[in-house]
């Protein structure tokens, strides 16, 4: 097998001038919404990337500011310290902001992601992009009203190996013509357990966490992969890790919407504790020609122990095998030379990455790339490569899929009308009952 060192400098890739380092003269006024894992983990991204000063940081755990607060007085040179909130409206009352990042959990999405936009900023937005469809629907109608950049967090799309087999595969003409595709996680990232109900602790404002969602029983932290394991505040491990490699199917394929989808699965093996998101399932996202299929275990080995977490294209003249760690083409016949892309490490250029705290070492150069081109896409106003629309397309399959499942039938959705022709079930279901007093974003 040959193998394959792919090129480390931006402009090998085809970013726009901007993103292949030619900072622009200005400093971009930065806040963030939700100032937990990954939320910090894009600003801190940014900040490597760009002139940035970092206005205000908000999220309900006072904790976690107090976490983003000091490593952002280490890592950004401006000697203002950011302000902190525990309610995103007041911060975007108070200040004027050029970028606004959303790392908050899935059910805040729309919500912050809309108010920002609103109040005139760009915004970097995690994904998925949002809990429901026309939660969706309406990040995409407010973008474009306003004319706001919005890149969604799907890095995959600014991977650099992934690029790499993306130009010297796909776009080549090496795997023929495409009879099938599939996607997995076999990860065992399905919290689970019977913690006891507690009293909500007094940094905590859990009112303001919980926002539109039900609003559960407190019984420990809701950081991290606790809240995932939730319906609630999310859509499991389809709506999480599906979106990254259907989206990175789409993009490296062109395609659209599904013309249809269907979705079988539920919780099969690990019954007990309080997790209500399936630990396994089975999603068919139909396109012409062929279909995309996507199965998730949370529990288990996987088929293939080097791709655990990855997409597969089946073509005539061979198989494109990628993940966030690494791609493989393999040729159909003897005579043909197989390709090997390894994932790209920035350790020597960005020595504090080796000591960040549960930075993913392997994404980091992705989202600093993604970064650069949602820079670039504010300096041109133009689009960013991970588009909201596209975040959309890819969000709202994931989420048809589990309502698919729910209602056991497949579904059509009708991006145009808004509505699943023909299914006033599945229509009632494409938006999520707000608590109050929150209101549910209405699509212009």
């Amino acid at each position: 097998m040959t193998a394959l060192a792919v090129a480390g400098g931006a402009g090998v890739l085809g970013f726009p001038a901007v993103a292949r380092g030619a900072a622009p003269d200005r400093k971009y006024k930065v806040g963030l919404i939700g100032a937990g894992w990954y939320g910090q983990s894009d600003l801190w991204r940014l900040v490597q990337v760009a002139p940035v000063e970092i206005v205000a940081l908000c999220d309900p755990d006072k904790r976690m500011l107090a976490g983003a607060l000091e490593i952002a007085a280490q890592r950004q040179k401006s000697p203002r310290p950011p302000r902190t909130y525990g309610d995103y409206r007041q911060m975007l009352k108070e200040h004027q902001f050029d970028i606004v990042l959303v790392g908050s959990p899935d059910h805040w999405h729309a919500l912050h992601a809309i108010a920002a936009i609103e109040a005139g900023a760009d915004v970097y937005l995690q994904k998925p992009i949002s809990a429901d469809v026309l939660e969706g629907e309406a990040i995409l109608a407010a973008a474009r009203k306003h004319k706001r950049v919005v890149q969604i967090g799907t890095q995959r799309k600014s991977t650099p190996h992934l690029i790499e087999a993306k130009k010297q595969v796909v776009d080549a003409g090496l795997l023929g013509r495409i009879g099938h595709v599939e996607m997995c996680c076999y990860f065992h990232m399905r919290a689970n357990g019977n913690p006891p109900v507690q009293p909500v602790p007094d940094h905590l404002d859990y009112e303001m966490w919980t926002g539109p969602a039900p609003l559960r029983p407190y019984d420990g932290l809701p950081h991290r992969r606790w809240w995932r394991t939730f319906m609630e505040y999310g859509n499991g491990i389809t709506g999480d890790m599906c979106v990254h490699m259907y989206d990175t199917v789409r993009w490296m394929l062109g395609l659209g919407w599904p013309r249809r989808i269907t979705s079988t699965g539920g919780i099969y093996v690990q019954k007990d504790g309080k997790s209500n998101i399936s630990d396994t399932q089975v999603a068919t996202f139909e396109h012409d020609g062929f279909n995309a299929v996507w199965q998730h275990r949370t529990w288990g080995t996987p088929p293939d122990p080097d791709y655990p977490w990855a997409l597969f294209i089946y073509g005539e003249k061979g198989t494109l095998k990628a993940s966030t760690m690494r791609a493989d083409f393999i040729p159909q016949g003897r005579d043909a030379k197989p390709i090997h892309f390894e994932c790209l490490f920035e350790r020597e250029q960005y020595p504090e990455d080796v000591t960040e705290k549960d930075i993913e070492l392997n994404a980091a150069p992705a989202t600093r790339r993604h970064m650069k081109d949602f820079l670039a896409a504010i300096e041109t106003r133009s689009r960013p490569i991970a588009d909201v629309e596209e975040g959309h397309i890819s969000t709202a399959a994931c989420i048809l899929a589990n309502l698919s499942m729910q209602l056991n039938r497949p579904l059509v959705y009708g991006p145009a009308k808004r509505v699943v022709p023909g299914d006033p079930e599945a229509t009632r279901l494409l938006a999520r009952p707000y608590r109050a007093p929150w209101q549910h974003p209405v699509p212009a």
